[in-house]
């Protein structure tokens, strides 16, 4: 089975034509590996077909996602892909602050999956997903907190960073 056969089966399903543009965005995506922006996919097809637009380019990095065959993961403000794998599915996890993404592996959604058919008879369809927050490091972080202190919950802050409470002298 060549690679081009399941992009072709998504294509046609969903009413669409397999064409080279669509075929080289996605092995741009592919050949460059990890999360990568637009304007790296653009660079990369432009090796080969100088003559692309960025327009078509986001056309069809939006074609590909609405078909599950790219995902998109938000970095600092920028919307980065990878190529979806149904049979490596993982979640990400990005700082809002740092804009860092890790990824996690499926079994937290999973959880979540199996909790909520059990408890509300709802079933969760999340192919995959990308969730908002701090990371480690910017948790301890006090210098972009509005408060001065770090978010992290009080037990992980160094002393000098605790908020006083009644019990301590100011």
């Amino acid at each position: 089975m060549t690679s081009e056969q399941p992009i072709a089966r998504a294509l046609h399903g969903a009413g669409h034509r397999l064409t080279p543009q669509r075929v080289m965005v996605l092995s741009a995506v592919g050949a460059l590996g990890g999360h990568v922006a637009v304007d790296d996919i653009l660079a990369r097809v432009r090796q080969e077909y100088p003559f692309i637009d960025v327009a078509t380019v986001y056309r069809t990095v939006g074609l590909l996602k609405r078909l599950h065959l790219l995902n998109e993961v938000v970095q600092g403000g920028v919307s980065r892909y990878e190529v979806a794998d149904p049979e490596r599915r993982h979640d990400h996890l990005v700082c809002e602050h740092c804009g860092k993404a890790v990824q996690v592996g499926p079994r937290f959604l999973d959880e979540l999956r199996e909790r909520l058919m059990a408890e509300a008879g709802f079933d969760l369809h999340v192919e995959h997903s990308s969730f908002s927050g701090l990371c480690a490091e910017c948790r301890l972080d006090t210098a972009h907190s509005h408060s001065g202190h770090g978010h992290a919950p009080e037990a992980e802050r160094p002393p000098a960073h605790r908020p006083h409470t009644h019990q301590e002298a100011v």
